[in-house]
């Protein structure tokens, strides 16, 4: 029950499948975590053409000299006020604020500020294995306090 627990924590995913991965894996903890995420990637895949019609835009400033406004898009308003979907938009808020990246494309190759050993990309298909919908980052602004600049607005 620990492991099943553990894992759920770990990748989002619901108890069946969790208990089926560790059934598959023989009890092997990394291999079904392993599993999972590929079962994960693949409902990524097959859920990428559908229409995104709903969503949110978050916005974060730090220390008043950069100013982040961005626009990530699901499927459904309930994804869109679900609290883990907030605080997705505001982590992909942060990895901008600290990004130099000028388009979607460029984040979503970008390593997570917050683990390193996965990108912007493979955070996206997580979020959208978890929730069951299609999400996309849709766009962002960056502000710089002291520049013209300002980064895809």
């Amino acid at each position: 029950m620990e492991d099943i627990k553990a894992l759920r924590e770990k990748t989002g995913a619901g108890v069946m499948d969790v208990k089926r991965a560790l059934d598959e894996a023989k009890g092997d903890v990394k291999k079904a975590e392993e599993l999972l995420k590929a079962r994960g990637l693949e409902i990524a895949d097959k859920k990428s053409s559908r229409e995104m019609s709903q969503g949110l835009i978050d916005s974060y400033i730090h220390l008043g000299k950069i100013g982040v406004l961005v626009e990530v898009s699901c499927e459904t308003d309930f994804v869109a006020r679900n609290d883990d979907f907030k605080s997705f938009v505001h982590e992909i808020a942060l990895q901008v604020a600290q990004s130099e990246s000028e388009t979607v494309e460029d984040l979503l190759k970008e390593e997570s500020f917050k683990d390193q050993s996965k990108t912007i990309d493979a955070i996206v298909k997580e979020a959208i294995a978890k929730t069951g919908e299609n999400i996309k980052i849709k766009r962002f602004c960056k502000f710089t306090l002291g520049t013209s600049e300002n980064k895809t607005c």
